[in-house]
């Protein structure tokens, strides 16, 4: 059955007409126009559709549109802005984490509920916090560096 889903999207309102089992990826995709979280798996099983509902981590290709009314949902797309990066994306690009950048979108996004939740993470609990995101480029150890070094310059308080 088709009806408005009201719900906030990168902080900004949103109303999306939809029937309640259509998979939040879905309408991010083809209803909003919102291309950061990828397709993968379609199992949520590989992270490439990470997106926070409510501050936690979930697969979009798996969450219905009909669940989220009045919720919020975070994408990479409101993670920072060009003039102002968030702190994981400058230390994303700085140590060159990325490289096909399929994943990356999901990695960002697992990677800021991990710092919201510790802003002191050990190698170690960045590896569990990212384990179900795939990434087949092998870049996992500049990943891991990547969140390490934006951890630090969040706790600092330093400038983006």
């Amino acid at each position: 059955m088709r009806r408005r889903i009201e719900f906030s999207l990168n902080d900004q309102p949103t109303s999306v007409e939809a029937e309640e089992t259509t998979s939040l990826l879905d309408v991010l995709r083809g209803e909003l126009g919102v291309f950061g979280a990828r397709f993968g798996c379609g199992a949520g099983q590989c992270g490439a559709c990470a997106v926070l509902v409510d501050s936690k981590v979930v697969a979009a290709c798996e969450r219905e549109i009909g669940t989220l009314e009045h919720r919020s949902v975070l994408t990479v797309e409101g993670l920072g802005t060009p003039e102002r990066p968030h702190h994981l994306q400058t230390a994303f690009l700085e140590l060159q984490a990325g490289q096909c950048g399929y994943c990356l979108s999901g990695i960002l996004i697992g990677a800021k509920a991990l710092l919201d939740a510790n802003p002191d993470p050990s190698r170690a609990e960045i590896a569990k916090a990212l384990s179900w995101h795939l990434c087949r480029c092998g870049v996992h150890n500049r990943v891991m560096d990547a969140v390490t070094l934006a951890a630090g310059r969040m706790r600092r308080g330093e400038v983006a």
